[in-house]
């Protein structure tokens, strides 16, 4: 585990595409097109680099991303559900409460090379209507599978303290999950990495940390490149007392490597840095959603985009 400072000399640079409502879910389509949401609306960016209304209203999405039928699943933190929208324009909703208690506000999801859906459902804002409890009455902001619509298994509870992005490793060997209490002094700004196993549960004895941002913006939205490096949003420009300090880990994409070491850092001069996902043809741009801004850079090696052709044997 790193959380030394950002490295000096190796900073690479994005380009801003505008404030354009990027707020959060940036996903490649495996096509053409790219996807991110904000408040209002889900907004399409086609391969000429114009923008297309795709979903308004939105029901506060979050999160995006592609099943392996190319089907959209989003996470609508304002319904506090996660939706399918089918290739007719219907709404399946996949997942809307876990036993007896609606979600808090399902943020940031991921797939596994057998199609089923992890994501996260943290609460940021007012927190007197959460329904999951323990026995002894402590909230959860964990992590939760869906293997079919209505199917929900609660993979992490209080392994972290609010789970917020997601990523299931190829080969379904780990997930990562962004554990990102910012609004708390002292609360968690971590990243941990967990063993998966083989029916889609999480081993909680693994859980390792991979980086720490200590006082500052912890992580949000991760993506992994083809050589297994980590590519996460953090960090903060601008202090936000007296929770967030912005004096160590600046707003932008810390590249890691497996083991946390900070092989590079891509400064986002705006504050906050949400997400990112590699996309083009070639899978060597990655986007990144700021403050509303879209932002992208052109990488080295290609970003690992979840698609059918990456899961030969994933079910449908």
């Amino acid at each position: 585990m790193q959380g030394a400072e950002p490295l000096s000399g190796q900073n690479q640079k994005a380009v801003s595409e505008g404030v354009v409502g990027a707020g959060e879910g940036p996903a490649w389509d495996g096509h053409d097109s790219l996807y991110f949401t904000n408040d209002q609306q889900i907004t399409r960016r086609d391969s000429n680099g114009k923008f297309h209304v795709f979903r308004k209203p939105s029901n506060d999405a979050n999160g995006i991303l592609f099943d392996f039928l190319g089907r959209p699943v989003i996470c609508e933190g304002a319904g506090r559900r996660v939706i399918r929208l089918e290739r007719d324009g219907k709404i399946t909703v996949l997942a809307d409460k876990y036993e007896s208690g609606r979600f808090n506000s399902p943020n940031d999801l991921t797939i596994d090379s057998k199609g089923r859906i992890y994501f996260s459902d943290p609460r940021y804002g007012p927190r007197n209507d959460m329904e999951l409890r323990d026995r002894q009455g402590r909230t959860f902001e964990g992590v939760y599978r869906i293997d079919a619509p209505g199917k929900v298994i609660r993979v992490i509870g209080h392994e972290v303290e609010r789970a917020n992005g997601v990523l299931v490793s190829p080969r379904d060997e780990f997930l990562y999950v962004a554990d990102n209490n910012n609004n708390k002094v002292g609360g968690a700004r971590k990243l941990w990495r967990f063993k998966l196993r083989d029916d889609g549960t999480v081993d909680a004895a693994s859980r390792t940390l991979i980086f720490d941002w200590g006082t500052g913006r912890g992580p949000d939205g991760l993506k992994l490149d083809r050589e297994g490096r980590l590519y996460v949003a953090a960090g903060l420009n601008r202090p936000h007392p007296p929770f967030e300090t912005a004096d160590k880990f600046k707003g932008g994409i810390y590249v890691l490597a497996p083991d946390g070491k900070l092989l590079n850092f891509i400064a986002i001069p705006v504050d906050e840095v949400t997400n990112c996902a590699f996309g083009d043809p070639d899978r060597m741009t990655l986007f990144i959603t700021a403050g509303g801004s879209l932002w992208h850079t052109r990488v080295t090696i290609p970003g690992w985009v979840p698609q059918p052709q990456d899961a030969p044997n994933a079910s449908h």
